[in-house]
């Protein structure tokens, strides 16, 4: 059997760190972990040197016509987002997609899916902070702001850097197997499965307001008594409102309503309890103002796509900590 052609694309302007997610996963030998030995190559438009977002040159050793054999097609990332695909790029996706090659859209690469038209009527993701301006330009797809990655059998996207991580570990596992990717996960020190459908992790802070009035002030007491019942009414009552002139003000300032953000503040807080202690689920649960296990898991379920338990065997320091240790 030939070994599998991984063809990553690179251009101009791109991050280095963006490139190398491929790198990371399909450039390096590694069929002491069962793997195959892919023959992984970087291509450009143009062969010539390319510069990245970073200063660095790199001198891409294959052209376009890497993707003619290519098992696996990545776009690892992409820029100039509402500028037509140049039509030599734009006919090599399409032409390795009529053959059978798998394409792969990392980050913004699935913008340039979306130009060469392979994404229409289909399910796709890309970086969160995106996805808006991904609808605007090609309404045609179904965009999923919240998942990991979308696999859609021939065409896989995903989210931003670390989702990219996932995606290609994910076609490890579904092309060589459960066992490789866990060996390759911890070779690597990823966490060794996060499934395509779980959510993005985003951040939705609260903007500090320079000279906090009452109203910020009562906020910041919910936040620092989370585990304390707070009620619309007592909580606008502390801002000195009403109960309909907090809610409009509470709406127009932050843009969800306090029943969102209250919940989206104590699933935060179980976040950092499950990443940097040992408590039990029913302390977490309590002390993030959930009441119980099972509340706190209807809300993972919910924002996250993942139970507790879950999150912190991928993300708790000791949990980082011991698996680094094993590798040693």
């Amino acid at each position: 059997m030939k070994n599998p052609i991984i063809a990553a694309v690179a251009f101009d302007g791109i991050s280095p760190f963006h490139l190398s997610v491929p790198c990371l996963v399909f450039g390096t030998d590694r069929t002491s972990l069962g793997l195959p030995r892919f023959d992984f190559r970087v291509c450009a438009m143009d062969e010539r040197p390319i510069h990245t977002d970073a200063g660095l040159s790199i001198v891409v050793p294959h052209g376009l016509s890497a993707l003619e054999e290519a098992d696996i097609v990545i776009i690892p990332s992409w820029k100039d987002l509402e500028d037509p695909l140049a039509a030599p790029f734009k006919d090599a996706l399409q032409r390795a997609h009529r053959r059978g090659a798998l394409i792969v859209g990392l980050c913004l690469g699935t913008f340039a899916i979306a130009g060469a038209g392979l994404l229409a009527g289909r399910k796709a993701t890309t970086h969160w902070a995106y996805t808006d301006r991904l609808q605007k330009l090609h309404p045609d797809i179904a965009i999923d702001a919240d998942v990991l990655y979308v696999d859609e059998g021939d065409i896989i996207t995903s989210a931003g850097v670390a989702a990219g991580l996932d995606c290609c570990l994910h076609i490890v596992r579904a092309r060589y197997g459960a066992e490789a990717a866990l060996r390759l996960a911890r070779h690597v020190v990823l966490s060794p499965h996060r499934q395509g459908g779980q959510a993005q992790f985003i951040e939705r802070p609260l903007a500090p307001t320079p000279n906090a009035d009452r109203f910020s002030r009562a906020l910041d007491q919910v936040r620092a008594t989370l585990g304390e019942p707070h009620s619309l009414d007592s909580v606008a009552d502390a801002a000195g409102l009403t109960r309909r002139t907090f809610t409009r003000r509470f709406q127009k300032s932050i843009g969800t309503s306090f029943g969102d953000w209250l919940a989206d503040q104590r699933v935060a807080l179980a976040q950092r309890l499950l990443e940097h202690t040992d408590k039990s689920m029913d302390i977490v649960a309590f002390e993030a103002g959930f009441g119980s296990a099972t509340s706190l898991r209807q809300h993972f379920a919910a924002r996250l796509r993942t139970s507790p338990r879950q999150y912190r065997r991928e993300f708790s320091r000791s949990t980082k900590a011991s698996d680094g240790l094993s590798l040693l």
